[in-house]
């Protein structure tokens, strides 16, 4: 868990509108968790998990309403996400949807570290939080993520459980009624369970281009917000370089004030290298723009830095197990392809 846990202030801003319907002053509380009301409207401000935390305890304390995160959840649209929400909309299948909500979340809130993995003919979505984080705010990330899913494959979808450390909510009947599926209380883990089968199902507003374009600006945008983060630093400026074709260390080190001796180190210090930053890079890019059909697979290679089609083909073999080609006549032909 990162010392410095942040929330975007729309997150605040779903606490603050289910706190109004429920009839309570929401400035007042505001100020008593020691949030900046004035930086509220800022859609790239973020609050502390310090000041997070504190504001739910006294929510959840000032309605008395045991279903209070899932209330928070109501108020929640595709802009409390940020440009992430336009991107889990236009994903191809559920499953795809997890996996960005995995690999972009920390855009909304590096508060709760996610986990998404398959066993068996399931899936398994489990979130870990730190000790001062309220259940409620659980229950909130819980419905936020089953109401994303119900928006994108139909108000019937549900996972096939639901398991919370929480103990059972008082107005139970009220719980249920919103989640609508199967919940163990009292669980070791928090975590949803879901059909592998169901998850895989193609979604009617799949559209791959623009996911490619808006996690190019997701990528962008957290690799900015990550300043201080030597690898997400490095991601930026291999980002900004790879379509010129001009990715060597010396350059990107003395781009960030470093001499290569210093990011060699720095980057050891993170357990990778400089090649191995570059060729997850490229793969993150790849796997985007190969979904969408408005790149050749030539384009593709020198916009990722390649010096010919052919590299690009081993790389992506080495990536994947399969040829570009190949690879996207089987994501097209068969959108359940989630490789």
């Amino acid at each position: 868990m990162s010392q410095t846990a942040t929330a975007l202030t729309s997150w605040v801003k779903a606490i603050q509108k289910a706190l109004e319907k429920a009839g309570c002053d929401s400035q007042e509380l505001l100020k008593q968790a020691g949030l900046d009301i004035q930086v509220l409207n800022d859609p790239n401000a973020r609050y502390s998990l310090e000041q997070t935390a504190h504001l739910w305890r006294l929510s959840v304390e000032a309605t008395q309403d045991s279903c209070f995160g899932l209330k928070v959840a109501s108020q929640v649209n595709h802009h409390t996400f940020h440009v992430l929400g336009n991107s889990l909309n236009t994903s191809v299948t559920l499953k795809e949807m997890f996996g960005r909500i995995i690999r972009y979340f920390r855009l909304v809130t590096n508060i709760p570290e996610l986990e998404f993995f398959s066993k068996g003919s399931n899936h398994y979505f489990l979130i870990h939080v730190p000790e001062q984080v309220q259940p409620e705010a659980i229950d909130a990330f819980i419905s936020v993520f089953i109401r994303a899913s119900r928006a994108l494959q139909g108000s019937d979808f549900s996972p096939l459980r639901i398991e919370l450390r929480r103990s059972e909510p008082a107005d139970l009947e009220t719980y249920q009624s919103i989640l609508k599926t199967p919940i163990v209380f009292n669980a070791p883990k928090d975590m949803m369970v879901f059909d592998t089968a169901s998850i895989e199902q193609p979604l009617d507003g799949a559209n791959p281009e623009l996911t490619q374009e808006y996690d190019e600006i997701i990528m962008r945008y957290l690799a900015r917000f990550d300043k201080e983060n030597i690898l997400a630093r490095v991601k930026l400026k291999l980002i900004e370089r790879l379509s010129t074709g001009e990715i060597h260390q010396q350059e990107i080190a003395k781009s960030l004030g470093l001499s290569i001796r210093s990011l060699q180190r720095k980057l050891s210090e993170e357990k990778t290298t400089f090649s191995e930053l570059l060729d997850n890079t490229r793969q993150e890019l790849a796997m985007s723009y190969i979904k969408n059909i408005a790149y050749s697979i030539t384009e593709i290679a020198y916009i990722l830095g390649f010096t010919d089609v052919s590299s690009f083909s081993r790389a992506f073999r080495r990536w994947t197990n399969s040829s570009p080609v190949k690879y996207r006549d089987n994501n097209i032909s068969n959108p359940l392809s989630n490789h």
